[in-house]
């Protein structure tokens, strides 16, 4: 355990902060943006969550009729847009044509924002064009079935956006993570792009195989609710870091940094910063 413990310090240097790496304090993660003031996965959602001072914004993907990859989270339109439907059923021009931000006045009228009526669902490629290198990604692949043709245009994006490949360095390496609830589509990126950090998600952290994850991933991402001290010191003896989702309660958020929980998901970045400084921060 000594000499794995050795070479995962090695592999990973202690100033690679953003990731959790050698952390100075706890990473957060705006859990579809800053979700919980704006409406989730919309630039508006990405662009709150980076002023409120988000590690990272997080987008879970689907891929359209005509194979683009969009943010949105459910696999239907119906719940954050004025359309209806599976996401699979429509090209990226029908997409763009819907409203993904009025809904979100509608359900909040004490957030609600004018600007928030008429955004649309951004693709992967937007996201990062809008945003380039200046902030740090954490995407989620949905649906294991199109695994092999959604990681293959992630990785393209990736690729073609110079956040992953040639180009980039040993710094880079924690600017993208990717996380899946399904081990097949993580081993599958584990061995197109070993560079990636790559996060198990789990219901249940009494459930997660800690040893055998430890194999393909970089770390662990369970429930909150389901976490106990004990299991994040077992995973960091596992040289897993912990990423639990989602923590919106600020009693919640204080216990897990005591427990040196490595980062959180939450919908409000802006009270979880209050009790986790930035990195570097005293």
């Amino acid at each position: 355990m000594r000499v794995l413990l050795l070479l995962w310090l090695v592999t990973f240097p202690v100033h690679t902060t953003a990731a959790g790496f050698g952390k100075e304090r706890m990473t957060i993660i705006a859990h579809r943006g800053a979700s919980g003031d704006a409406p989730e996965h919309t630039i508006a959602a990405y662009q709150l969550a980076v002023e409120q001072g988000a590690d990272y914004i997080e987008l879970d993907l689907h891929m359209t009729k005509d194979r683009q990859l969009i943010a949105i989270h459910d696999d239907t339109l119906d719940r954050t847009t004025n359309g209806s439907g599976k996401v699979h059923a429509f090209t990226l021009a029908e997409i763009k044509q819907l409203d993904a931000g009025s809904w979100f006045n509608h359900k909040y009228p004490g957030k609600a924002q004018p600007y928030y009526h008429g955004q649309t669902i951004p693709t992967l490629a937007e996201v990062i064009n809008h945003y380039g290198k200046s902030i740090n990604y954490y995407i989620e692949i949905k649906k294991p079935q199109q695994t092999p043709k959604m990681a293959d245009e992630l990785l393209r994006v990736l690729r073609q956006q110079q956040l992953i490949g040639k180009r980039t360095g040993p710094a880079d390496r924690g600017k993208i993570i990717i996380e899946s609830f399904h081990p097949d589509s993580l081993k599958y990126l584990r061995h197109k792009a070993p560079e990636l950090l790559l996060i198990q998600l789990g219901e249940d952290a009494a459930e997660m195989k800690l040893a055998e994850i430890a194999q393909y991933a970089d770390g662990v991402g369970p429930n909150f609710s389901t976490l106990n001290e004990e299991f994040v010191k077992l995973a960091h003896r596992h040289g897993l870091l912990v990423h639990c989702w989602t923590v919106n309660s600020e009693t919640a958020m204080i216990k897990l940094n005591s427990w040196n929980v490595d980062g959180i998901f939450t919908n409000y970045v802006k009270i979880a910063r209050k009790h986790v400084g930035k990195h570097g921060e005293e």
